[in-house]
């Protein structure tokens, strides 16, 4: 804390936390939210047949983290849409991704550097969202610690979290696809920060909550701007599990999804009981049908 106040950012940190996200920041989280959705193998389609369905699917991009921290909380699911200003901008958001005229608004939002800004200012809401998850938790659980943590979870990363629910929307069932499965670095983060901020909460990480919003908002929009510029999907937490999952978990991180995308690989080499195996019954079935096929000619002849 004296280095910070050394530094004058003690002030520009508190500053920072008190900024509006509405309506700025909160158009930026809805455009970026919506996006994701129109990449969505289908969503166009759905959009054009079913105009109803994707409204609804685009509000649980932009709402859904809500939803689940109110039915962990046992608060009315429908809350948040009595915000009846954010609702309209998600909305008009949706309408113009989808709907816009020679797809103008989405060429214009798709254009990388304005996709950036958009991308650096949804992850300062992810982080308000955890921030403020965790304290509404407090205040109904103040001994709750991992109540905190997962509200503060569900709020930044609750779309990830119920993308098996939005994909029901769409039509689609793809339970592999579980984002406890194979966790993104939105999920990740938001669950280290909901770690954090429920050590501060607490009391137990002594730093005040302007500080670490400012700190941990300025470690996502770096990660979140990179990864999106590069067009990366791996994580900067990949390292350091890579050392810490051998000595708490026996494996590395996605050595089970490794398995599943390289089982011939590793069964060539001996790395797999199954995949050194598979091929035995089949080549049995080609020395017993060549067998049948000997014994057939010879009663021919």
């Amino acid at each position: 804390m004296d280095l910070l106040s050394a530094l004058s950012l003690g002030e520009l940190a508190l500053s920072f936390s008190r900024v509006p996200l509405f309506p700025v920041f909160d158009l930026s989280y809805f455009i970026v939210s919506i996006l994701y959705l129109k990449y969505e193998p289908g969503a166009v389609e759905l959009s054009r047949r079913h105009p109803i369905a994707s409204w609804l699917c685009a509000m649980l991009h932009c709402f859904g983290s809500y939803i689940l921290a109110d039915l962990l909380l046992g608060e009315p699911l429908i809350d948040y849409f009595s915000n009846n200003s954010s609702v309209l901008l998600a909305s008009a958001v949706w309408y113009l991704i989808f709907f816009c005229p020679l797809d103008l608004f989405y060429k214009c939002v798709c254009f990388l550097p304005i996709k950036l800004i958009f991308v650096a200012m949804k992850e300062v809401v992810r982080v308000r969202k955890i921030a403020v998850g965790i304290h509404h938790a407090h205040h109904h659980y103040h001994h709750g610690w991992f109540v905190m943590i997962a509200t503060g979870w569900v709020k930044g990363s609750g779309v990830a979290l119920m993308s098996n629910v939005e994909q029901l929307l769409r039509g689609v069932w793809k339970p592999e696809t579980n984002e406890l499965l194979h966790m993104s670095f939105p999920t990740k983060a938001s669950l280290y920060g909901a770690v954090l901020f429920t050590l501060q909460q607490t009391r137990w990480l002594p730093v005040s909550k302007a500080s670490l919003v400012f700190s941990f908002t300025m470690f996502m929009v770096s990660c979140k701007v990179f990864l999106t510029a590069t067009h990366s999907h791996g994580s900067p937490f990949d390292v350091l599990e890579s050392y810490i999952c051998p000595v708490l978990f026996g494996a590395t991180l996605g050595a089970d999804h490794h398995h599943d995308n390289h089982g011939g690989h590793g069964g060539a080499h001996g790395g797999s009981p199954g995949a050194a195996h598979s091929p035995l019954p089949s080549k049995l079935k080609e020395e017993l049908s060549e067998g049948s096929r000997k014994k057939k000619a010879k009663k021919a002849d």
